[in-house]
């Protein structure tokens, strides 16, 4: 199939899927617009972003997320909460189903590649009844080019269908929604959600489960890198700043999200970037709030007026998570390979809501690890129903909902890394200082990007260190552009007692965390708090 090619019913007989009415295949950006409007899917807003809703959903169903029991796979995945089983039988009369509702419809199919390296990416073909959702998927993974497309070989396989509903006392789900993944058959089918980012996490719990296999580490991390090819990542989860920190003016961005890493260095899984746009500034954030007034980003979310047809970034009246998914192109200093050399440095991102981390510290290598593990972050009181004070969250590997084999896999591989390549770890929180929320004060992200500036260029490892007592972390003295009483978390609360008693509890929920990995780590690791 050729590229714009539209055609009636045919060429995905191979997916089981007969008798659609047009196929989309591949279509550009100008051509999904027109049909985004034609269909009533969203918004053309001032200057040409596309504005849409996604509904009930506007988050991840990350109860909704099933893995094929198979035998192919059976041995490998990290059975659990996060990744639950789903029988093989009822996958297959759950697929059948969703054929039998493309009948007669139209479908859009996006053939396009993840991961940027030659050796290691993906082929992989993106089918769903929106046009707005295909052109989520042109916008976050790599295009294929017209002579690629002529001989490009789907290994994996997405099948997105928001409006068709499963029925969970005879499907086997948990609601209407899913998202279930089939190793065996290389396939993952989507239903009952409209939120677009459960493609691109899909393909990525893929690349988790295939790469490591290979040797590969798969990361749940930005990454950018000098002028001069020195690369750094960042860990972290969603709200921790990953996307922030790593389109920075003065280095050129790799990737926002996921990558891989092999032996020849750091690669972007993506095409794209899916940044949280919400309070979004042009003064903070110059790069990505430019995104948002583009052709070709798509807006999640955002309030518009229907008018006017201009978005307000400040209004969280239909989530918290407002997105913008946008062409990695739309950034104006990236690497366009989408590939760099090993790590110089490696940083793990925490919004540490209980205020008493410090706001940059440099890690050993056994502490890189146990924080790597914990994959710590904290939820504020108010974003969620029921939750009235600070509440840590703890996320293996900083990104657990899409990891799919033992998180000690993925240590081994980083701890590996590390050591190999003799890379400078830091912790950096980019949460709350001096106490938590109504207490103290959010970090200003000023200094967030002083101090990782400081880490990367060389400046805080010439200087002096200091060891805090609680948590065993060595935090720098100075940093140009940081008010002094700031690196030190301790000294940053009016009360030194209430600083102490709440950083011995964190600690403690540390430890509790941790006693899942306490058999499959050294005692050098364990032993990090």
């Amino acid at each position: 199939m050729k590229l714009n090619d539209i055609t009636r019913g045919t060429g995905l007989e191979e997916h089981g899927i007969n008798n659609a009415n047009l196929i989309y295949w591949t279509s550009p950006t100008a051509v999904l617009y027109e049909q985004i409007v034609k269909r009533g899917e969203g918004l053309i807003s001032h200057l040409g972003a596309l504005a849409v809703k996604t509904g009930h959903y506007t988050g991840r169903a990350a109860n909704d997320k099933f893995i094929v029991d198979e035998p192919s796979s059976h041995d490998q995945i990290n059975w659990g909460k996060v990744n639950r089983p789903f029988d093989p039988a009822k996958f297959d009369l759950l697929y059948k189903k969703m054929t039998i509702y493309m009948q007669g419809r139209d479908l859009f199919v996006q053939d396009c590649f993840a991961g940027a390296s030659p050796e290691h990416r993906l082929p992989v073909r993106i089918i769903t009844e929106r046009a707005w959702h295909s052109l989520f998927a042109r916008n976050m993974f790599l295009r294929a080019t017209p002579s690629e497309l002529l001989s490009h070989r789907s290994q994996f396989t997405v099948i997105d269908l928001p409006a068709f509903h499963a029925q969970p006392s005879a499907d086997g789900t948990n609601s209407e929604a899913f998202i279930i993944i089939n190793f065996a058959r290389k396939l993952v089918i989507i239903g009952g959600t409209n939120y677009a980012g459960e493609i691109k996490k899909s393909i990525f719990t893929v690349l988790n489960y295939l790469l490591p296999q290979k040797g590969v580490l798969s990361m749940h991390c930005s990454a950018n890198a000098a002028a001069n090819g020195e690369v750094a990542v960042f860990f972290g989860l969603s709200g921790t700043g990953k996307t922030t920190l790593s389109a920075a003016p003065n280095r050129l961005l790799i990737g926002d999200d996921e990558h891989g890493w092999n032996d020849k260095g750091v690669f972007n899984f993506e095409g794209g970037c899916y940044a949280k746009v919400i309070n979004l500034s042009r003064e903070s954030e110059p790069e990505i709030y430019q995104c948002t007034r583009k052709f070709g980003t798509i807006l999640e979310n955002v309030a518009i007026d229907t008018i006017s047809r201009r978005i307000d970034l400040d209004d969280a009246s239909f989530t918290e998570n407002t997105r913008a998914s946008y062409p990695i192109s739309h950034i104006p200093q990236i690497v366009p390979s989408g590939s760099g050399g090993h790590p110089t440095n490696v940083i793990m991102l925490t919004c540490d809501a209980f205020g008493v981390l410090p706001p940059i510290a440099r890690l050993t290598p056994e502490q890189a690890m146990y924080h790597f593990l914990s994959g710590y972050t904290a939820k504020v009181a108010g974003t969620e129903a029921g939750i009235t004070e600070p509440q840590a969250t703890f996320s293996a590997c900083f990104g657990a909902p899409f990891m799919a084999l033992r998180p000690s896999r993925y240590a081994e591989l980083l701890g590996h890394k590390i050591g190999v390549k003799q890379v400078n770890c830091w912790l950096v929180n980019t949460g709350w200082s001096g106490g938590g929320p109504g207490v103290g004060s959010r970090m200003r992200i000023a200094y967030s990007r002083a101090l990782v500036n400081a880490a990367l260029d060389g400046t805080l490892s010439a200087g002096a260190f200091v060891r805090e007592p609680i948590f065993g972390l060595d935090i720098p003295t100075d940093c140009p552009g940081v008010a002094q009483e700031v690196l030190n978390p301790r000294n940053a609360w009016a009360d030194r007692g209430a600083y102490d008693a709440a950083a011995t509890r964190l600690v403690e929920m540390f430890r509790k965390n941790f006693e899942q990995f306490r058999g499959t780590v050294s005692p050098e690791i364990a032993g990090v708090l």
